[in-house]
């Protein structure tokens, strides 16, 4: 417990709990070997004339579930006590299983206690199914009940605590998984939600956001939905298991295929245009994205490989401008952030760690000439001038020196335009380059003796681990003269921080 109460108070995340109505969540293994080592070069184009994307303050955000120790899948059980009716609980004759559930207020209680002690922002996920009847084929009718929501609302609201958000429903839309609701019947409800919400939080300065349909996207269905919903919804949120089951065999395939890592964007390009032409104000979630559905798979999804795609996914979604990305999960599942059993960190919380600490709010448009299977996405810089890169080389062999021309200037064109300052005249050039403002800081990541199935990360070369206090370890940079290119080794991750000024970040 203490480990995740200094895991999530560090990473300082929203955090969003999936509602009663989880229906499915769904796991491959495939090695990768070295061959013999190459080198190719690259450039990285990045046009900074105005940000093409700018996501909310809490991007990464990650989810708690309800699954029981008794979810199993493939013949694994992963979720041990991570259920958010389970975490923490000792005693095991009270721990929740399969079958009739229920959160009980003074579970609540001790959950917002914990949420308060860690600082996360929580967005709570409502029953959709209450009042509803469910005909062949899983299909609802009948409007949504919200009395039993309005009722933990009002508790909340009397309790003092604070909700970020309330999300009606989980994978209702489209065809559903397990049970589906028309479009404009959503909306309708949603509607009801944000009554409720107006109505309890009367006389707040700041209301809970109201969020829907937390489902994977149909097109037909989003648009019809949103339209519906416009003055009363606040959130689009969509689900992401692109990868299949996680018993796939070519999982990894999958995740080191840019082609296929590809095929995702046509979802955020199409939610994008939805979300703007609607005129409603609404903006776009990933609510939830697991990569590999039934609990993902042990040494895959919470490996080292799976940064190529969760990191991936991050940059893809900020430059469709998505405002939040939340994780399938924090703690439970093969997918989780950190361990079910003893809350150490995978690799993939250090990676959601470096994004949340490194790239800022606002995406640069960037794109890459050379190697075919480098994947490059830019942000400006967090609490910092200049620009962040994050270049993914998914390439088992090839070492990738990677240049950076930003519009029509060359890197040192654009270094030594920025060192100019401005007074109210016009600019002068600086004198003397000194100190960080002709250096770079790097953040190099790695897979543990290059095995992409290895749980343990290494940041520029060093073993990334808890102390002996359970603390995070200081995320450290590698600092290198700005005007070389950048390395990118095989298989490997690199954040770089560029001290260069862009319009796009002013």
């Amino acid at each position: 417990m203490a480990y995740s109460d200094t895991l999530l108070s560090e990473m300082a995340f929203a955090m969003k709990i999936l509602g009663l109505t989880l229906w499915w969540l769904y796991i491959t293994s495939q090695g990768a070997t070295r061959a013999v080592s190459q080198s190719a070069n690259g450039t990285v184009h990045i046009d900074g004339s105005s940000p093409i994307g700018v996501t909310d303050e809490d991007f990464i955000c990650a989810t708690m579930d309800w699954w029981p120790p008794t979810k199993c899948d493939y013949g694994t059980c992963s979720w041990g006590t991570a259920s958010l009716l389970n975490l923490f609980i000792k005693n095991s004759s009270e721990m929740f299983g399969f079958g009739p559930g229920c959160l009980a207020l003074s579970r609540w209680d001790e959950l917002n206690t914990f949420f308060g002690k860690a600082g996360a922002k929580i967005i709570f996920g409502l029953n959709a199914l209450t009042g509803r009847t469910i005909g062949p084929g899983g299909v609802c009718t009948g409007a949504w009940d919200p009395t039993n929501a309005e009722s933990l609302m009002r508790h909340t609201v009397n309790s003092g605590y604070t909700i970020h958000g309330w999300e009606l429903g989980n994978e209702l839309s489209g065809n559903g998984i397990g049970a589906s609701v028309a479009a404009e019947q959503y909306s309708a409800d949603v509607i009801t939600l944000g009554k409720k919400v107006q109505e309890i939080y009367k006389g707040f300065d700041t209301k809970p956001l109201v969020l829907g349909p937390g489902g994977f996207f149909d097109g037909t269905w989003f648009a019809r939905f949103v339209k519906g919903a416009a003055g009363s919804l606040q959130v689009v949120t969509h689900h992401i298991y692109n990868l299949g089951p996680g018993v796939d065999e070519h999982l990894i395939e999958k995740i080191l295929d840019p082609s296929y890592l590809d095929g995702e964007a046509q979802t955020f390009k199409d939610l994008q245009s939805i979300v703007k032409s609607s005129g409603s104000g609404a903006v776009a979630w990933v609510g939830e994205a697991g990569g590999a559905y039934n609990s993902g798979r042990n040494l895959v999804t919470n490996a080292f490989v799976f940064s190529f795609w969760y990191l991936d996914q991050l940059g893809m979604s900020a430059a469709y401008d998505s405002k939040t990305y939340c994780r399938q999960s924090f703690v439970g599942g093969n997918y989780g952030l950190i361990d079910t059993n003893t809350y150490v960190p995978n690799p993939d919380y250090y990676s959601a760690l470096l994004w949340h600490r490194l790239m800022g709010r606002r995406v640069v448009s960037t794109s890459f000439n050379g190697a075919s299977k480098m994947r490059a996405y830019a942000h400006c810089s967090k609490n910092r001038n200049g620009i962040t890169l994050l270049l993914i080389n998914l390439d088992n062999t090839t070492t990738v020196q990677v240049g950076v021309s930003v519009e029509k200037l060359t890197l040192e064109q654009a270094v030594r335009l920025t060192r100019k300052t401005q007074f109210s005249g016009g600019y002068r050039e600086e004198e003397e380059e000194t100190g960080n403002e002709m250096s770079r800081d790097e953040y190099h990541l790695t897979a543990k003796d290059g095995d992409l199935h290895s749980r343990t990360m290494l940041l520029n070369g060093e073993i990334l681990q808890l102390n002996s206090s359970g603390q995070i370890p200081p995320l450290n940079p590698r600092r290198v003269d700005v005007l070389q290119p950048i390395t990118v080794a095989p298989y490997s991750i690199l954040f770089a921080q560029i001290p260069i000024s862009l319009p796009a970040c002013k």
